[in-house]
């Protein structure tokens, strides 16, 4: 009897914690960091509220169909939020890391390497929701926003979001192998970033941009993001003032379905856990 309690108890000192519980426990920690580096957090969360603040006293006009631009500016600034948790966050954090050597200690242990990932994307998810839940009160508390009325716009809401939120994290996981240094990171990242928000329809009515823009812009999951949400948030009306007089939820599934597997697709082609790969 003796004999087999010891060896339950051995194996149960020997049982190691599996990747998902090990990158949940990574997900706390990453968001601890997160709240701890100002730069992250004001850049992150506070920036899309500024922006918004600033282009609702900036601008009191219409943009059509009975909607102000203050509320068209929310729906954008909601996708240009999970761009900047998923894909510019991360294009920065993970090359930063990098170079101090992080990641090369972290391939030392006996950590499973995806539970590095499956930190990143929890903390991707709770920061996108916070961002998310803080645009959406200021919307409505001031720019009289109205939330979704129905199970099917919050059903689109969601799969909007999620598939956009992935998009968003794979392409920043793979687009920080370009930085071969930690420094070089924000100068790579951030230009990108500004141009995606300005050709997608963020900052300015989408149709108002040249024919040429609208076309590149097609090509990229933000404009995508940004017309599945304004089809949440804003009257069916509106759909008629869109390039294609219709919100196309079907084309934004299947944009942003392609981004997702493209984007795993370069986290597995290019990804280094070391400067020297």
């Amino acid at each position: 009897m003796t004999t087999v309690a010891d060896q339950s108890v051995t194996r149960a000192a020997n049982r190691r914690p599996g990747a998902l519980a090990l990158g949940l426990s990574r997900g706390v920690l990453e968001l601890k960091q997160f709240a701890r580096t100002r730069a992250y957090l004001v850049f992150t969360l506070l920036f899309p509220v500024v922006i918004v603040l600033i282009f609702g006293a900036a601008f009191h006009g219409s943009a059509g169909g009975g909607v102000s631009l203050s509320q068209y500016f929310v729906t954008g600034m909601i996708a240009s939020g999970f761009l900047a948790t998923g894909f510019q966050n991360l294009a920065i954090q993970i090359p930063i890391e990098r170079s101090r050597g992080v990641l090369k200690r972290l391939v030392g242990t006996p950590m499973p390497r995806s539970a590095y990932f499956i930190g990143k994307i929890v903390m991707v998810l709770v920061i996108s929701a916070i961002s998310t839940a803080v645009l959406l009160a200021m919307a409505v508390a001031f720019y009289d926003l109205p939330l979704p009325s129905s199970p099917t716009k919050w059903l689109t809401f969601g799969w909007v979001s999620l598939l956009g939120v992935t998009a968003c994290t794979l392409l920043g996981i793979a687009y920080s192998s370009l930085a071969r240094s930690g420094r070089a990171a924000p100068s790579m990242t951030t230009p990108v970033a500004l141009v995606l928000q300005i050709i997608s329809g963020v900052f300015i009515v989408f149709t108002a941009l040249p024919g040429w823009m609208q076309q590149v812009a097609a090509l990229f999951p933000l404009k995508w993001m940004t017309q599945g949400l304004r089809s949440v948030f804003l009257p069916d009306s509106f759909a008629q003032r869109e390039v294609a007089h219709s919100w196309e939820l079907g084309r934004v599934a299947l944009v942003l379905g392609v981004w997702c597997v493209a984007g795993l697709i370069l986290c597995l082609l290019t990804f280094r856990w070391t400067d020297e790969d």
